[in-house]
């Protein structure tokens, strides 16, 4: 049994939103009680005790988004690279990274992106993986990563055309392979779903494929407009819009995850809402690329179910809130919006996409809820109450103010120390790989 208390807590449930001097109480994976540290300690005197030491305690993050396989990224020079457009930056950066990725890369990538994710107080990640090098079995790899640091995970490989179909079929045969692994699973720990990349690397031939692999209990994670390209190959080539493409071939539903959706009209809009389809939002990425700002805060407003994620860019899901704050102002011009809507999408809206694959809550601190919670060193400069906090977190707070982490009701990370992994030796390794993979793409 273990008690985190002596802090301000957030808990996210309605019905108590904060406590001034809070508590929680876990028992194995489970939390049992929320109430006051003094109360708490009283009643559960045996139980292990970590002191907040005044800083806050709240619910651990939630990526909705995130691409694992991108890691070795960071700081990676690619001889001749010079993209004029989206479609130069997916074939000169990450479709070259993907198809050089090696098995041992693969692990040590996973292995990198747990590590970080929890140092900025992740618990429960979203992974859309590609490595068309080392397709059979990838799956399996980031899963052994994940159990190894207690990262709960929702894993799919990322279908695609693009490098001809015997890999498109491989790809699809992944998904199938995992997803059935994970549906005997009893962890609540692991899920799948058939991942694919996007409508214009995708057939109607390997549309049928995956569907004909996919379990009804699953959905889709796909990217979806993310880039103006897929909106003009699929008016050319299929004669509609891509959400009316995928909602011909079956693949829009209440388990399935859209990326982006930067080019899509109210029409399709409508549609994902009707089929209470799931979206996640990526500001960094969509910037950094330079594909534009997405409707997102009409689709909260519509009532679709739009989570926030990080599409790799980063693991520290603070920086997708200010983020996504920013960006939705400046593109609407508008210094009232994004105020509700991205701290809906971060603390509520993730929290329900999860749930979507998960069993226990989570994203709230509150009896029967996942013992998935984190302390932020954090003493705020003006009064702190449940009608301010997110402004606390916006404004005050980033991932590093992350001391403590605990994951499933183990403690992953105690004031910054990492428990469950020598990060410097993981570090070092993955660094032995990223020059490993540098080396190989640029042919030195």
């Amino acid at each position: 049994m273990l008690i985190v208390g002596n802090g301000r807590m957030i808990t996210r449930d309605v019905s108590c939103p904060f406590l001034e001097d809070g508590a929680v109480v876990m028992d194995k994976n489970k939390i049992i009680e929320v109430g006051q540290t003094e109360d708490i300690r009283k009643a559960y005197k045996e139980a292990e005790y970590i002191d907040a030491k005044k800083g806050v305690i709240m619910p651990a993050f939630i990526n909705t988004h995130e691409h694992i396989y991108s890691a070795m990224a960071r700081g990676l020079s690619i001889d001749g690279y010079d993209p004029k457009g989206f479609l130069d930056i997916l074939d000169g950066m990450w479709w070259t990274i993907d198809r050089n990725l090696s098995e041992e890369q693969i692990l040590q990538s996973a292995r990198a992106t747990y590590i970080d994710s929890i140092k900025n107080g992740v618990t429960t990640v979203f992974d859309h993986h590609a490595s068309f090098g080392s397709i059979t079995d990838s799956l399996f790899i980031i899963e052994e990563a994940a159990k190894e640091l207690g990262v709960r995970s929702c894993l799919c490989y990322e279908v695609s055309d693009r490098d001809g179909m015997d890999k498109a079929k491989e790809a699809v045969m992944e998904n199938a392979r995992f997803i059935q692994h994970t549906l005997k699973d009893d962890t609540d720990m692991i899920a799948g779903m058939m991942g694919m990349h996007a409508s214009f690397t995708i057939s109607d031939e390997t549309m049928e494929l995956a569907a004909a692999n996919k379990p009804e209990e699953v959905g889709y994670h796909i990217h979806v407009a993310e880039g103006i390209e897929d909106l003009h190959h699929c008016l050319k080539h299929y004669g509609k819009r891509i959400i009316d493409r995928l909602m011909d071939c079956g693949v829009l539903g209440e388990k399935t995850l859209l990326g982006h959706c930067i080019y899509v009209n109210e029409h399709e809009m409508d549609l994902i809402r009707d089929t209470d389809t799931m979206v996640v939002h990526n500001p960094e990425s969509n910037m950094g690329n330079a594909c534009g700002c997405p409707p997102t805060m009409r689709m909260v407003q519509k009532g679709i179910l739009a989570g926030l994620g990080t599409d790799g860019y980063t693991h520290d899901m603070t920086e997708s809130y200010k983020v996504a704050n920013l960006l939705h102002k400046h593109s609407l011009c508008d210094p009232n919006t994004a105020w509700a809507e991205v701290p809906q999408m971060l603390f509520e809206n993730n929290a329900k996409i999860a749930g979507r694959y998960f069993k226990s809550p989570l994203g709230v601190l509150k009896k029967g809820a996942a013992a998935d919670v984190i302390i932020a060193d954090y003493d705020p400069l003006t009064p702190m109450n449940e009608s301010n906090v997110n402004g606390h977190i916006l404004f005050g707070m980033t991932g590093r103010n992350v001391v403590t982490t605990i994951g499933n009701g183990k403690v992953l990370m105690k004031d910054r120390r990492l428990l469950v992994a020598d990060e410097a030796q993981a570090m070092a390794k993955c660094r032995e790989e990223a020059e490993k993979l540098a080396d190989t793409i640029n042919n030195r």
